[in-house]
């Protein structure tokens, strides 16, 4: 993205830290249910947000396990919820796909974007279709940082 993001956002989750391991529950290996996040203060004019769950340590090169975008401007996404419009993750699902990696412990990164518009993308649009979409409308970004291994 070539916006530049002057405001931070903060993520979290109530299921694991930053930097610790993602429950097995939210994994492929457990019930495949998204945790919960939760959004800090978010900056004037926030209009959607837009969140993208990725592995970049997979095997073929960054592996995309959760798109959604024109959320409401929410302090939170419930675990197993999905208030926005879902895009084609990497699994060819339009849904969240948990943690599953081959080897090794991976790297999972849940990044949340405030937008100053909606985008109305159609759902099931890929990753590279939300980057550009959301291109020069990122207000401020944040990201949590799971790990996991089987």
């Amino acid at each position: 993205m070539e916006t530049l993001i002057l405001n931070r956002i903060e993520i979290s989750s109530p299921s694991f830290k930053e930097g610790e391991n993602i429950p097995t529950k939210h994994t492929c290996d457990g019930e495949n249910i998204s945790p919960a996040l939760e959004i800090g203060a978010l900056p004037e004019g926030v209009l959607s947000l837009a969140l993208i769950a990725d592995d970049p340590d997979a095997p073929a090169g960054t592996w995309t396990h959760w798109l959604m975008w024109d959320i409401p401007p929410l302090n939170g996404i419930p675990e197993g919820a999905a208030p926005g419009i879902l895009g084609r993750n990497d699994f060819n699902q339009t849904n969240y796909g948990g943690p599953c990696p081959p080897l090794g412990t991976h790297r999972y990164f849940f990044r949340m974007y405030a937008l100053n518009c909606t985008l109305n993308l159609p759902e099931g649009s890929t990753k590279d279709e939300l980057l550009e979409a959301m291109r020069n409308h990122v207000l401020a970004s944040g990201e949590l940082m799971g790990v996991y291994s089987r």
